[in-house]
């Protein structure tokens, strides 16, 4: 069988069928959302699920244009009956994406926004030549060209779709795509207010009060309470990950994931595939991430046993991992070491949020991480007014995301510390204040692989890393083995220090693993090479941990 191109970044359906990609049929999305009979329809899925790509079937499809229906043969949509085919090219589309407004500033969002205007108006522009007397038309001719009020546009996708009923006689259908991007942003940004207030008055002008609209989809992230952009909008639909309703059209199912690995030979991937990129769960439907599936299955053209890579991590904004772990306490921090070493956790959830909630209690944090797919649910119950959820980190590449955040986190924090105690008692000897030091900043990280030996490694090599004018040579040859730590000064004349680490399984056994280090020091040589290049004054630790308990000793120099 031919290899057909993966769609990797191909977001628009047109593009994706005459290219012939390879195509994942979500066309009954389109029958379901006719029988549901929503007017505002609200999709929140995560980022990289497939939003824009279903947004650009639904324009595709309703739109009024008769070179379209060629795009949809034999797809399930054609089978689907009548009832549905006779919405097909019968209605004006508006479709806007807000994705572009994620800028530095609110001058910036609001120039990008006033350019995804423009473009829009001008797509009906070949429609909206014949635009009726009616119609104030220089008010039209200022939208095509970005000059409008900045007050007119609160009412720019209402009064379009006023334009188009005007010629066309029918209502328009209105695709917004991404509408929590640009508040995010400004969120962490600090234009928030700004942001909200003009995303806000355009929902209402479009979405609630206006005449000419057949029905609306909206997709984003987070679900923003009705009181901060959906107000008052009463015909609003929400499906979130949590409802059962279409819950399948937004990633890949398991039958999907298993069709494309036998379409391209990779049968003998789906385990790794499912520990990578499985683990979502929407409604009661099993969800694969479909962005890393198709980048996975592609890597695998040259090379049936490609490695798994994070690709989300790489496209999706971690802004929230690293605002939680900013502002954990240290219930917080146990917490994510937990999630991180695969155990559970359960919160109260809900979904009615606004981001200024991100600081309000520690327990918003988790909703928004279980909405934007960096949490999965496991179940979920409800006890009196409160729905609790029990909550567990979804695969292998979303755990990546949280254990390289907290280490980039870690590691600018300690860059910033006054370590300066820390390296006089290394330097001279004083094992309590070592310990003492090294523990006070154990509580501080969030540690995971299961308190293995490598995570101790880094902890000390990071801790030591900056310690004035000596060089740090980490699990480097020497001798008959590989000590973890070597310090030494440039000239042979200053000292050098040898660490060695051992983990302990208990408190109490902490002392007797610092023999045991300073043993191995002794019986692998490790200070012959140092000697070798002219150093005498040569220190040696014995270094212990048991969790976030740690113990120095000192060997003799000889």
């Amino acid at each position: 069988m031919a290899w057909k191109p993966l769609p990797i970044g191909v977001d628009n359906f047109e593009t994706l069928i005459t290219k012939d990609y390879y195509f994942v049929d979500k066309t009954l999305f389109i029958r379901d959302l006719l029988n549901m009979k929503g007017e505002v329809n609200l999709f929140t899925r995560p980022r990289r699920f497939g939003k824009t790509l279903n947004m650009s079937m639904l324009r595709y499809f309703f739109e009024m244009d008769e070179n379209n229906r060629e795009l949809f043969a034999g797809t399930k949509i054609m089978s689907a009956g009548e009832e549905y085919l006779k919405w097909m090219g019968q209605f004006p589309v508006i479709s806007l994406t807000l994705k572009s407004m994620k800028q530095a500033s609110y001058k910036n969002a609001f120039y990008s926004f006033k350019e995804e205007i423009a473009r829009e108006y001008r797509r009906h522009d070949r429609i909206l030549a014949d635009l009726p007397y009616t119609m104030d038309r220089e008010k039209y001719l200022r939208f095509i060209e970005s000059r409008a009020e900045p007050e007119e546009y609160q009412d720019a996708l209402k009064y379009l779709s006023a334009c188009l009923y005007a010629v066309t006689g029918k209502k328009s259908i209105i695709l917004i795509d991404e509408y929590d991007v640009p508040l995010e942003n400004a969120f962490f940004a600090g234009f928030y207010d700004q942001m909200i207030a003009l995303v806000r008055s355009l929902f209402e002008s479009a979405l609630k009060t206006n005449e000419n609209l057949e029905f609306a989809v909206v997709t984003g992230c987070l679900r923003i309470s009705r009181e901060s952009i959906f107000t008052g909008l009463n015909n609003l639909k929400i499906m979130s990950i949590t409802a059962d309703a279409y819950a399948e059209y937004f990633g890949f199912t398991l039958d999907e994931v298993e069709a494309m690995l036998r379409f391209y030979d990779l049968e003998m991937n789906l385990k790794t595939v499912r520990r990578w990129y499985d683990g979502y769960q929407f409604g009661s439907t099993e969800v694969y991430n479909p962005w890393s599936v198709i980048n996975y299955v592609d890597s695998c053209r040259t090379n049936k046993n490609a490695f798994a890579r994070p690709y989300w991590s790489n496209t999706s904004s971690n802004s929230i991992v690293r605002t939680l772990v900013e502002k954990a306490d240290l219930s917080v921090k146990q917490e994510i070491e937990a999630l991180i070493e695969g155990k559970t956790i359960t919160k109260p959830i809900h979904e009615d949020i606004t981001y200024e909630d991100m600081d309000s209690t520690q327990d918003n944090l988790w909703n928004f991480l279980l909405f934007p797919g960096y949490l999965k649910k496991i179940r979920e119950q409800q006890e009196g007014e409160t729905i609790y959820m029990e909550m567990a980190i979804p695969n292998s590449e979303v755990r990546y995301i949280y254990k390289n955040t907290v280490l980039r986190r870690f590691e600018e924090k300690t860059d910033k510390k006054e370590l300066s105690p820390l390296y006089e008692s290394v330097l001279n000897g004083d094992t309590e204040k070592m310990a003492e030091i090294l523990s006070e900043n154990l509580m501080e990280t969030i540690s995971f692989y299961d308190y293995q030996e490598s995570y101790y490694h880094g902890f000390l090599a990071g801790m030591l890393k900056n310690i004035g004018n000596y060089i740090v040579l980490s699990n480097r040859e020497s001798g008959n083995g590989r000590p973890d730590i070597i310090l030494k000064y440039p000239s042979v004349r200053g000292k050098a220090v040898i660490i060695e680490i051992k983990v302990s399984g208990t408190y109490q056994g902490l002392e007797k693993k610092c023999d045991e280090a300073l043993r191995q020091i002794e019986e692998q040589k490790y200070d012959e090479a140092l000697r070798q290049e002219g150093y005498q004054n040569i220190m040696k630790y014995g270094v212990a941990f048991y969790r976030k308990e740690c113990m120095a000793k000192l060997g003799q120099n000889g």
